[in-house]
């Protein structure tokens, strides 16, 4: 049985209890007549197995938090009517101390929980700090733990804008906030356990430390943590298999793709594309396990849709598991779905829809270069991503009750007619509907897995690295935009070595084509959304620049196809705009999904990066 939160033997209880009261000698339990102390505990493998289960629940605990931070300050998600106070002012970029989604509680008891963990194992098995001993067990959890904490402060340091540095002696929540409310230094008082001597063994003493609050930016962060991983973890991940014979738990702890994942996307954050990509291709480019992270057809066009319905290690890098039958649950279902009883506080934007319903298949232009102003679609193709939009990632619903698909593609095609009104009426009075976290789902099964990190967003980023990666070979400088567009549309450029088929990102789900994929040149046309008419030409000949951006707003659209919804868009938006040194970029996407009265008031606020990050530290 997989569990994160339930436990199945007294021991995990007292584990879990005594790490988020460790300045406690003892935990006294006097139903169970049980007295058992800390020294005693952590004798016994599964015992440190159990504790590191029960840091995955308080993971498990962040996941709600990040994506209502994490997406309804972009441009995907927006608000309903009956949305709680606490959405309304994410939402509004208002938000107080007091705000739910706004608190660091579930951040620090994370962080505190991993630092007594890792104290710990530092302690008890010191073979973790010796880079030169054979790797065990003990070192895959110490990996687990080290990497838990980094992706706790990384992404905390996101929302906030910096974040308090919680020395390793500091192990609950009750010491978080006295270190915090302490003015000046924090006289922190540390047990120190002596070794046997045949005199004084197991003597105890209790020594003060001086420590000072510091407060570490994004910069800081990243610096720390990719040194802490780099120079610190020898393995990363339990093996299970060996016992249970079920892969999937491998991708549901933190294993050594998801630590380069982690390290990838905060060394691209940072802005060191060559570290950055060094760790995305040991993902997307490992030739073990069958290129298990490659993108072939194992998700292909329909299929696409249960990457959120199973766990599949083809696809899933990391993913928190939920499991109504296991009391594992959370909230998506309740903030999403129109149907009794939840409430559908948040829906997609126009924004968002658009981003599938005017994807085209199959068009044909017949083009002219040298005079542009001359090109014209000869064949419109079909309009829609029904594989990842529509039934996928969101959908209509009309009391409850998804409209039919077919009517979905016909009114799509009515607008290409031009016919806007009878359009209309096919999808008329229906609610739009957040869908990703409720495929095949009960209305009361409220137990979408989390998705941390997949293929497909591991790929993107890699391609987001490429359109600006230049380095010097043999004295002649070169650049991979030609890489970035083949993982976009076919994963052309893995097909040489691999001994699958790739398709792409785009390729898998049909729009990878000669004319439907991503493919940047020197003469870009503009589409009509709804009759896919060539409109007019952006030309970009000579001015390289202008063609990696170009690309680059390519990709990012991209990204919101596939990844939408899944904690991710604030930040893919915060990190292009800081990249371009463009605040506006961000600023003119997000402002957009307002009411017109609105939107130069959020334009201008998000033109102040200070803005983007909740203040709550200040």
């Amino acid at each position: 049985m997989r569990t994160y939160n339930k436990y199945t033997s007294i021991v995990g209880i007292f584990l879990i209890s005594l790490l988020f009261f460790s300045s406690c000698k003892e935990f006294l339990n006097p139903e169970q007549e049980i007295n058992i102390t800390k020294d005693k505990l952590y004798e016994d493998w599964y015992e440190y197995r159990s504790m590191a289960m029960g840091l995955y629940g308080i993971q498990t605990d962040l996941v709600e938090q990040l994506v209502i931070l994490g997406e309804l300050r972009g441009d995907l998600m927006k608000i309903t009517d009956n949305a709680d106070a606490d959405m309304v002012e994410v939402y509004n970029f208002n938000i107080s101390k007091e705000n739910k989604y706004a608190q660091p509680t579930n951040f620090f008891r994370l962080i505190t929980a991993t630092n007594s963990f890792i104290t710990e194992l530092k302690t008890r098995r010191p073979e973790v700090l010796n880079p030169k001993s054979p790797v065990n067990n003990y070192d895959r959890l110490y990996g687990e733990a080290l990497c838990m904490r980094a992706w706790a402060y990384f992404n905390a340091v996101r929302i906030y804008g910096k974040v308090p540095f919680l020395p390793e002696s500091i192990t609950s929540i009750e010491e978080v906030n006295k270190f915090l409310e302490t003015p000046g230094t924090y006289l922190d008082t540390v047990k120190i356990v002596y070794g046997t001597n045949g005199y004084d063994n197991d003597t105890l003493r209790n020594v003060q430390v001086e420590l000072e609050k510091q407060y570490y930016d994004i910069d800081l962060v990243i610096d720390h943590f990719t040194n802490e991983l780099e120079n610190n973890v020898k393995s990363v991940g339990v093996n299970h298999y060996i016992e249970n014979q079920d892969q999937t738990w491998e991708v549901t702890i933190w294993n050594n793709y998801a630590y380069h994942a982690l390290l990838g996307i905060m060394y691209l954050t940072e802005g060191d594309l060559a570290k950055a990509a060094n760790n995305f291709e040991f993902i997307t480019e490992t030739n073990s396990e069958n290129y298990r992270y490659q993108i072939d057809n194992s998700f292909a066009n329909g299929n696409w849709k249960q990457i959120f319905t199973n766990i599949d290690i083809k696809e899933h890098v990391f993913t928190l598991y939920f499991n109504k039958g296991e009391y594992q649950q959370n909230r998506f279902q309740e903030m999403f779905e129109p149907r009794e009883p939840h409430k559908y506080m948040l829906k997609p934007t126009r924004s968002a829809i658009l981003k599938w319903e005017t994807t085209w298949d199959n068009y044909r232009l017949a083009v002219n270069n040298t005079q542009p102003w001359l090109t014209r679609t000869v064949w419109k193709g079909l309009p829609g991503d029904f594989y990842r939009g529509y039934g996928a990632s969101y959908t209509y619903m009309q009391n409850g009750v998804e409209i039919p698909e077919i009517n979905v593609f016909q009114s799509l095609w009515l607008k290409s007619e031009e016919d806007y009104r009878t359009s209309a009426l096919l999808v008329e009075d229906a609610d739009t509907v957040i869908y990703k976290y409720s495929i095949n789902k009960n209305v009361f099964d409220q137990d979408a897995n989390f998705i941390v990190y997949r293929a497909a967003g591991i790929h993107l980023w890699l391609a987001e690295v490429y359109v600006w990666w230049k380095f010097e070979q043999n004295g002649v400088p070169r650049e991979f935009t030609s890489n970035a567009v083949n993982i976009i549309n076919d994963g052309s450029q893995y097909n040489i070595n691999s001994n699958r088929e790739q398709l792409g990102v785009r390729g898998r789900v049909g729009f990878g084509g000669a004319t439907d994929g991503i493919r940047p040149g020197n003469i870009n046309y503009t589409r009509h959304p709804f009759t896919n008419e060539v409109t007019g030409y952006i030309d970009v000949s000579g001015d390289f620049h202008a063609l990696q951006l170009y690309l680059e707003d390519q990709l990012i659209d991209e990204r919101a196809r596939e990844l939408a919804f899944e904690g991710e868009r604030f930040y893919d938006l915060m990190r292009v705009a800081k990249r371009r040194n463009d605040p506006s970029f961000l600023a003119k996407q997000v402002s957009e999904k307002f009411p017109v009265e609105r939107q130069s008031e959020i334009y201008n606020l998000l033109l102040d990066e200070t803005n983007w990050y909740i203040n709550y530290f200040d």
